[in-house]
């Protein structure tokens, strides 16, 4: 054996085992594997390349079928751009958005919630600058590997474009995510500022940060502008937008969803309508004297309580006004009036609500207490 066969053969043992092994077994079950053109290395074709996962796969497909837009600049064309923009550039402060919960906040408690500007992380011109060049750098990639995979002969893309394809992605997310969050306390102090009453805060928040987004995706830094400038009309445009499309779905549905008024009343009208028909039966009994009461006890019940008065609003008398009537005192018409209200009550439970009359009478001058059904006559009346 000769030792370029035998180092050639020390090469592949280590490789074949790695390819055999369970872990890799299993990430090949797992993965799913892209159909790629030709041009794969020596190492690819003896199943070394790593196999795509499918979300990983389903956005390659995503990738290869979309057209990626981006912000051109000069600075793309120069001699080594990626170096100038990654490596050679100055390193930018990364935002903590632990402390954004807008919709868990209250509009008026909302302030401290806010980040203390020694927390906050305020992007200088040039720092923004570096950002946004990097993030459309990605996305010009993303756009320069796409036309290569449409302009080859198969119209598909090899391992390394899509390897390429997804780091740049990746990267461009990231971005894009970096510098949203930098400006995020700037979507929350509009909508705060923000009078419009007819829109919900949470609402109002949610549109802002969709137009975050886009004017990330649509400023040009070359300009010379800060993007707090261009980011705050986008969304004062999102916010008028909101208002319009809420305005115009009120005046074809002019009351929101009320939770109170899908609660049932039934309730409440079987309890109005057992009063109702309590008060008519103590007034009949009273009128019929069903309950035995003598000509005293009528005369304080009805002036009591008003029950033959034709006059609704006229209000009833006093025990002291009932007493200079019968002429007694006060206390003795109260002590009349509550052993009337006792045989009202029990002839009422007897006929009207189906209860055994008791056997004992209850003594004169035994306090009880005035009942509902006769205090809803009163109430009629």
């Amino acid at each position: 054996m000769t030792e370029s066969t035998f180092s050639e053969n020390q090469d592949m043992t280590p490789s074949r085992f790695q390819a055999n092994s369970p872990l890799d077994r299993l990430r090949r079950r797992r993965g799913v594997a892209l159909g790629v053109s030709g041009g794969t290395s020596g190492a690819a074709r003896r199943g070394l390349r790593r196999s795509f996962t499918q979300e990983e796969e389903r956005l390659l497909k995503a990738l290869v079928k979309g057209e990626q837009d981006f912000i051109d600049s000069p600075s793309f064309y120069t001699k080594d751009p990626e170096r100038k923009l990654f490596e050679d550039a100055p390193a930018v402060r990364k935002p903590d958005a632990s402390w954004y919960h807008p919709v868990m906040d209250d509009l008026n408690a909302g302030r401290g919630r806010m980040p203390k500007t020694s927390e906050q992380v305020i992007l200088t011109g040039a720092e923004e600058k570096v950002l946004f060049l990097q993030f459309n750098y990605a996305r010009y990639r993303i756009g320069q590997i796409q036309d290569e995979v449409r302009s080859s002969e198969t119209g598909k893309p090899t391992h390394e474009q899509c390897e390429a394809l997804l780091r740049w992605y990746r990267k461009a997310d990231e971005l894009r995510e970096q510098i949203a969050e930098t400006n995020l306390a700037l979507v929350l102090a509009m909508a705060k500022r923000t009078r419009m009453s007819e829109v919900d805060f949470a609402d109002l928040v949610s549109e802002g940060n969709m137009a975050l987004l886009r004017a990330v995706d649509k400023f040009d830094c070359e300009r010379g502008f800060k993007f707090s400038t261009y980011a705050c009309r986008a969304i004062l445009k999102a916010f008028s937008r909101q208002g319009m499309k809420l305005s115009k779905y009120r005046q074809r549905f002019p009351t929101d969803f009320d939770p109170k008024l899908e609660k049932s009343n039934h309730l409440e009208v079987k309890r109005s309508e057992f009063k109702s028909d309590a008060a008519a039966e103590v007034k009949r009994l009273v009128t019929e004297n069903r309950c035995e009461l003598t000509d005293i006890e009528r005369t304080v019940i009805e002036h009591r309580f008003r029950l033959e008065s034709p006059d609704p609003d006229e209000k009833p008398m006093t025990l002291e006004q009932v007493g200079q009537i019968i002429g007694v005192t006060k206390e003795r018409v109260r002590q009349i009036q509550n052993k009337a209200l006792e045989k009202i009550r029990t002839e009422l439970e007897h006929q009207f609500m189906g209860k055994p009359k008791p056997e004992a009478e209850t003594a004169e001058g035994e306090e009880v207490v005035q009942t509902d059904p006769l205090t809803a006559q009163a109430s009629l009346n």
